[in-house]
């Protein structure tokens, strides 16, 4: 679900004293700011559960691999669901809302939609990152081994995009 389509969900689901509260001057802004907040927040959620979901699969392959003794691609494996805790927790931890953006009454809209951009392409990346897993954790459980090395490195290519596009994402919100 994008950001927006989560903002929008939140401001139609404000209860009738919020929405008298949003008419008075000046807290209209400060409850659209924190909608945003929470929107982002629900956003980066849902990344980061996905994260969790393809750092999981890819530990089931990490076991299967280990008991099958394919030691060829151990360390790379190894290396590969480091780098998933590291970046999931980099999702989980981001600055709620990034205060530095919301922090002022007018949202500049330009930079609102280059934010939901992001937000678009990191949901489509994790996404992909779960398919990736799974189909790898798939091919392993049938013991096809003959293209793991080149999986793995597909995935770590793709979250190695997924990062970029996040550290990209944050450098636009608190640009000035």
């Amino acid at each position: 679900m994008s950001e927006m389509n989560v903002y929008e969900k939140a401001k139609r689901e404000m209860r009738l004293s919020e929405k008298i509260l949003t008419e008075i001057p000046g807290f209209r802004g400060y409850k659209e700011k924190e909608l945003r907040r929470e929107s982002d927040k629900l956003v980066r959620d849902a990344i980061f559960q996905r994260l969790r979901e393809a750092r999981n699969d890819l530990r089931e392959v990490f076991q299967i691999l280990s008991d099958q003794k394919f030691h060829e691609v151990m360390a790379k494996m190894d290396r590969l669901i480091m780098r998933f805790d590291r970046v999931t927790q980099k999702v989980n931890h981001a600055a709620y809302g990034y205060s530095g953006f919301f922090d002022i009454v007018k949202i500049d809209e330009a930079k609102l939609d280059k934010m939901l951009a992001f937000d678009s392409g990191l949901v489509n990346h994790a996404s992909v990152l779960v398919d990736k897993s799974k189909a790898l954790k798939k091919e392993v459980m049938d013991n096809k081994f003959e293209a793991v090395a080149e999986k793995i490195k597909d995935i770590e290519e793709s979250l190695g995009s997924l990062e970029s596009t996040f550290d990209a994402r944050k450098e636009v919100i608190l640009e000035g």
